[in-house]
């Protein structure tokens, strides 16, 4: 039988963690193993419980969602753990700041539940996850801020590879990419790796700007 997924709270709205906790405890492979109110404390429940995913808020007293996320990356006894981001706040600055934090994944609270659940099994995989509406922002500032490659670089890359980073460029996860393609998961993994090194990535949101950067993907139509 597979292990649930164990999910910790971190927020500090009592009746947000109580809607957090009744939609994930009633979701089959999944369980609440702790709630917190604060960053700090967090960060001491996650090294007690070792969960799989921490649902952490930004803005908490005492040590924020950001100073935490940033304390659970950098302990690597807790590398296992997967932080995403749940906030009302979708400023860009905080997206980046969050990621580059070490967090998995960023989504706005009024996601859908569904979302939301799909959320955690993606970040749990160990796969990045960035809100739909927040992508096209931030693909902006990303290809703004990343060197352009070389073309030798460019040309590392395989005919699958340049269609798999396409893919993730627009969102897909692993899974989805493996379904697209009719391959394995653990092809599309070995595809994004290599990518990643080939065109040194440091992430995977990395390599969605230099993707978009290098038109191995069309960027997204313009905003209205």
């Amino acid at each position: 039988m597979t292990e649930p997924i164990r999910v910790l709270i971190a927020d500090d709205e009592a009746l947000v963690r109580g809607g957090f906790r009744v939609l994930i405890d009633n979701e089959p492979g999944m369980i609440v193993v702790g709630e917190a109110a604060d960053g700090a404390t967090a960060v001491d429940l996650a090294r007690q419980t070792r969960p799989d995913v921490v649902l952490m808020d930004i803005r908490m007293p005492g040590v924020d969602g950001l100073r935490a996320t940033r304390q659970i990356a950098d302990d690597p006894d807790l590398a296992a753990v997967h932080v995403l981001i749940l906030t009302t706040f979708d400023h860009d600055e905080y997206v980046i700041e969050a990621l580059g934090a070490g967090a998995a994944g960023f989504l706005i609270k009024n996601t859908e539940p569904r979302q939301l659940l799909h959320g955690i099994r993606v970040v749990t995989g160990g796969e990045a996850l960035l809100s739909p509406g927040l992508t096209r922002r931030l693909i902006a500032r990303l290809t703004h801020r990343t060197p352009r490659l070389d073309a030798d670089a460019l040309a590392q890359l395989t005919a699958r590879e340049k269609q798999v980073v396409g893919l993730v460029a627009h969102g897909l996860s692993n899974t989805d990419i493996a379904d697209a393609l009719t391959i394995s998961h653990a092809t599309v993994k070995t595809h994004v790796s290599r990518a990643m090194t080939k065109l040194g990535a440091r992430d995977r949101a990395q390599l969605v700007a230099l993707a978009y950067q290098h038109r191995l993907v069309e960027p997204p139509d313009p905003a209205p």
